[in-house]
């Protein structure tokens, strides 16, 4: 198994690929991860609002600041 050497490799390998955000404020968005920057300010295509794991609408393409991101992580 290989190991990253930055924790953005690791997020790199989710480009393209759906991944769950979690904010701090509790929400989280579902969409397809399109590009980060250093920040982990990120970009997700065909976005969803997930509120309580039920969505609450259709987004789009969304801009999600990093400092308001608690957790990324790939979704199935």
């Amino acid at each position: 198994m290989e190991m990253e050497s930055r924790p953005l490799d690791a997020l790199n390998k989710s480009r393209n690929k759906k991944v769950i955000v979690e904010l701090k404020n509790g929400r989280q968005y579902v969409g397809k991860l399109n590009s980060f920057d250093i920040h982990i300010n990120v970009v997700l295509e065909e976005a969803e609002e997930r509120v309580d794991g039920e969505i609450k609408r259709k987004l789009g393409t969304v801009f999600l600041r990093g400092d308001t991101i608690t957790v990324i992580m790939p979704h199935d």
